[in-house]
């Protein structure tokens, strides 16, 4: 979009604040919005993952009644589950709705944990549902690149402004607004990852109140030494933690989880 708005010197508008904030929603929000509507089509195709339509044996039984039922304690639409294969212990949660939801569970998180601690990890990302964790994440995201182009745009629009030559006024507003939105991008981005772990607490906590906080407080302890093999994009709906508390982290520590939950 970017590139476009430069090829077609439609910067040359926005010394009007109200075209360049118009433009600014539609860029910011447009990217997030595309990847709300995919999540699903996306997450299932990254993994591989394969949806439980028909169980085929008594533990994928098991999952879709508790599903059921969570979704039951949730007034929710009951998700689609999946399983995926790999040695990791993980799950995620996502969907373009609270209604339209899929919960996905690796092989070696089923193989690697009792059936208490599953009950626990599913209860985990039923609340990322039903609070509606990704609709309010893509909401934070658009408005954050909302405020990132707009601020970089008009930036840069001060800037190359005093050029006489309009080619090279055109160029630097674009090698200057490319330059501000990565700077700003960065500086946004924390926010968005304060909300990543603050909603972890979170679904921790619901968890806890609807199997059980022991259940849970085994699940994550259970995790400990395991790291996400989730690609990027959906390192952030994953229940693994990273190892420590930082600023650039998508998820609390788990000891720092674990501690919450005694806590409560």
């Amino acid at each position: 979009m970017n590139v476009v708005i430069s090829v077609f010197g439609l910067t040359k508008y926005f010394h009007d604040i109200k075209l360049l904030l118009v433009v600014s929603v539609i860029v910011g929000f447009s990217g997030s919005f595309i990847s709300l509507l995919l999540s699903k089509t996306i997450a299932i195709h990254s993994v591989n993952a394969q949806i439980i339509t028909t169980p085929q044996n008594a533990t994928e039984k098991w999952l879709l009644n508790t599903v059921a039922n969570q979704a039951n304690q949730w007034n929710l639409a009951m998700p689609q589950v999946a399983i995926y294969s790999s040695s990791v212990p993980n799950a995620f949660a996502t969907g373009p709705t609270r209604n339209k939801s899929l919960i996905a569970l690796s092989t070696g998180l089923l193989e690697g944990m009792t059936q208490d601690e599953v009950e626990a990890v599913l209860a985990h990302e039923m609340a990322h549902v039903g609070n509606g964790d990704m609709v309010t994440m893509t909401l934070i995201q658009g408005v954050i690149n909302t405020f990132v182009f707009f601020a970089a745009n008009k930036i840069a629009e001060i800037i190359a402004s005093s050029q006489n030559n309009r080619a090279l006024e055109r160029g630097i507003h674009y090698l200057v607004s490319m330059v501000l939105q990565i700077l700003f991008g960065f500086l946004a981005s924390l926010i968005v990852l304060w909300f990543s772990r603050h909603r972890e607490y979170r679904a921790d906590a619901c968890a806890a109140r609807l199997v059980g906080a022991p259940k849970m407080i085994a699940a994550l302890q259970r995790l400990k030494g395991d790291s996400s093999d989730l690609p990027e994009g959906l390192t952030a709906f994953g229940i693994a933690s990273d190892s420590k508390d930082s600023l650039l982290a998508t998820h609390p520590s788990l000891d720092n989880r674990i501690a919450r939950l005694r806590g409560m």
